[in-house]
This record gives C-alpha cells, sequence and structure tokens, in this order.
C-alpha cells in the first residue's frame, strides 16, 4: 500500500456509504432478549448474587469477579443477530469470526451466516456478490480488505469494538510522526493484522525471543526505521538521544482494553485463594482467554482451559489447552471429596457456555457421592 495512504482518511469515507452501518436496525430490544435466552446463566447469576461464591452439593465454586462477554463482544454479537433480523435470506458472509467463541460462531453458522473461504490462507472475496451483506467483526478488518469491498456494491455491517479503532487511530497518528510501530501481539491474529495494515513501518512482537521473519512490513530496514521506536526501548532511546530529548524518539501506548484488564486482575485476585482447581472456559483462539490460563498455570493450581462442556468426560476426564497452546488429557482431573474450584471465562465466552460445564462437574461429583454409597 501506497506510504502516502491515509487509512484514517479512508475509513471516514467507508463509513460514510449509503450501505454501511454501524448502529444496527432497531431491532435491539428483541434481539437482546433472544440473547438472553440463549446465553445467560441462572448458575453465574446465583454466582453474583452470592458474593461470587456458592456451593452445590459438594462443590464450591469461586468465580472471578471481572468474567465473560465483554461490551464490544456482547455488541458485535447483537449487531450479527439485528443482521440476519434485517435481511432474512440475504446472503451473508464474516470477514473473520465475530468473536473467538465455537459456541457463538456455530449458532451464526446455523443462520447462514458464513466465513469468506479461505485458499491458501488467502481470502476469496470473489464469493461476495453485489447485494450481499458483509459484517467485519468485533476485531476490526484490515485495510486492504476494507478496500476490496469498498468496490463491492455490498452491505457493511461494522462491529468494530471501539478501543480497538482507538488503537487504529494511535498507529496512525505514529504513522505520521514517522515514529515505527512496535507492536505486541501474535503476527497472524486478526486484531493484529488489522492495526498493523493501519501503521506505517511497524514490527510485530510477541515476545523477545520471536524471530521477525513473517512480523515485519515490506520494505522494513532495521538501520533506518527503528531511529524512533515504540516500547521496551526507551533506556536505549536515552542512552543514544539523551534523557531530554526522550519524546522526540519514544513513545508508549498500551493497546490492552480496560475489560481484558479487569478479568486479568480478577484473575490475579482469584488465584490469590485456596482453590482445588480451576477451569478457564473460553475459545482456543481467544488471545484474552491464554492470558488468563497463564495467570492460572503461573499460581501453581491446577488449571484446565477448555473452550466447551464437550471437553469434559467421559468418566472423570478432561481434554485441555495449555498457554502456550499444546493439547493435552487428563485423567480424574476431579480430586476425590468436597472441592473448591475457581472459575473464570474469557471476554468472548457466553456465562451458558460456563454452566454447562459446571453442570458436567456437578454431574460427575454427584456420581461419585453416589458410587461411594
Amino acid at each position: 500500500m501506497d506510504s502516502d495512504f491515509d487509512a484514517k482518511e479512508f475509513r471516514k469515507n467507508f463509513s460514510r456509504s449509503k450501505n454501511y452501518n454501524r448502529k444496527g436496525f432497531g431491532h435491539k430490544e428483541e434481539i437482546l432478549e433472544l440473547m438472553n435466552h440463549e446465553y445467560t446463566s441462572d448458575i453465574i447469576k446465583t454466582l453474583k448474587e452470592n458474593g461470587y461464591e456458592h456451593t452445590w452439593g459438594n462443590v464450591t465454586v469461586r468465580l472471578a469477579k471481572a468474567n465473560g462477554f465483554c461490551f464490544g463482544v456482547e455488541s458485535a454479537v447483537q449487531m450479527a443477530y439485528e443482521s440476519r433480523k434485517q435481511f432474512p435470506t440475504g446472503k451473508m458472509w464474516l470477514t473473520n469470526e465475530i468473536i473467538h467463541n465455537p459456541t457463538v460462531n456455530k449458532r451464526l453458522e446455523e443462520m447462514n451466516v458464513q466465513n469468506i473461504p479461505l485458499d491458501q490462507g488467502k481470502k476469496q472475496f470473489e464469493v461476495v456478490n453485489a447485494g450481499d451483506v458483509v459484517i467485519l467483526p468485533a476485531f476490526g478488518a484490515a485495510v486492504d480488505e476494507m478496500l476490496t469491498l469498498s468496490e463491492k456494491n455490498v452491505q457493511i455491517v461494522d462491529t468494530t469494538c471501539p478501543l480497538v479503532i482507538k488503537v487504529w487511530n494511535t498507529v496512525e497518528k505514529h504513522k505520521k510522526g514517522e515514529f515505527t510501530s512496535i507492536i505486541h501481539g501474535k503476527y497472524s491474529h486478526e486484531e493484529t493484522v488489522a492495526t498493523a495494515s493501519n501503521a506505517g513501518k511497524y514490527v510485530i512482537v510477541k515476545n523477545m525471543t520471536e524471530k521477525f521473519k513473517l512480523a515485519i512490513s515490506e520494505g522494513f530496514d532495521p538501520d533506518s526505521d527503528l531511529i524512533k521506536v515504540e516500547k521496551l526501548l526507551e533506556k536505549t532511546m536515552m542512552r543514544k538521544y539523551g534523557v531530554e530529548n526522550i519524546n522526540e524518539h519514544f513513545i508508549r501506548f498500551n493497546t490492552i482494553c480496560n475489560a481484558t484488564q479487569e478479568r486479568q486482575d480478577a484473575m490475579n485476585k482469584l488465584v490469590e485463594q485456596d482453590l482445588d482447581l480451576i477451569l478457564v472456559i473460553g475459545g482456543w483462539n481467544s488471545s484474552n482467554t491464554s492470558h488468563l490460563q497463564e495467570i492460572a498455570e503461573k499460581s501453581g493450581i491446577p488449571s484446565y482451559w477448555i473452550d466447551s462442556e464437550q471437553r469434559i468426560g467421559p468418566g472423570n476426564r478432561i481434554e485441555y489447552k495449555l498457554k502456550h497452546g499444546e493439547q493435552v488429557e487428563k485423567e480424574n482431573f476431579l480430586p476425590e471429596g468436597p472441592i473448591t474450584i475457581g472459575v473464570t471465562s474469557g471476554a468472548s465466552t457466553p456465562d451458558k457456555v460456563v454452566e454447562e460445564a459446571l453442570v458436567k462437574v456437578f454431574d460427575l461429583k454427584r456420581e461419585e457421592l453416589l458410587q461411594a454409597k
């Protein structure tokens, strides 16, 4: 893309199109009632009403005080549902999963909302025809994808979280100031891809050991592009340019949203409690849920990251994921006798999914009691 391309100005014009919608279609109350029926949980309600702790049989559950659907996710799902209500028979596409949760994504598939197909990692936008409806997910879409869609006569439903757009505006400012953006994240993650598409010179770093080969912008030249840098390099910049000149060479911007931070803070408090185990519930491709699992693993408490109740059983067995992505199984994961478990869920996880997992745990412990008689 041309270095002089103004992504923010393009997005502004894109949003002014007569086929663009970001406010819904007037079905909010009806859709929220439907979502309440499909995704809320009496168990979670009971926990919240009782100080985030309650006992069922011989299982005491302690719920993290920030968990589950965030505002941005709930709004995105609501708009997707509204879109199908507004265009009941229209062809409807998603540029990526609306959120990282298999239950919600399966529900949208049942509503005939399809992901744009991939071929060798490239999205096949040619399947999208004039008159179709295209939904941009909560994580946003890359600028080149929006450019492609702007050339088609399609209905655009933009569910991008406002906090994601805030990050885009920040990297656009970096670009205009001739700063290089160092983006902390996974280079293939949808939100990272979208953010990088709004940047000028950038490098994406997951951690200090990750190689940069697949994570840098075209034409990236360390000799020139690291003259002005963001994040992790402040001390180096101070040594090189002097403390008095640091603001000309270093800017820090925290891209983590409030909802993600609140869930991590709540998790840090949860692991301080006396727990026999922790259930971390959320999509296996959810970055924010992986960080909750990371906190649990660091605590030393046995912790199990599952994406649905189907990972529990048959018997006292669980299939789960570790923070770094390895998928493992464990037999007899529930200790015998009365237990206290901690529970949290990622920002894309409906309360109903948490309830279904807990019901599986309650059933296993009930069977244990019956067998002991």
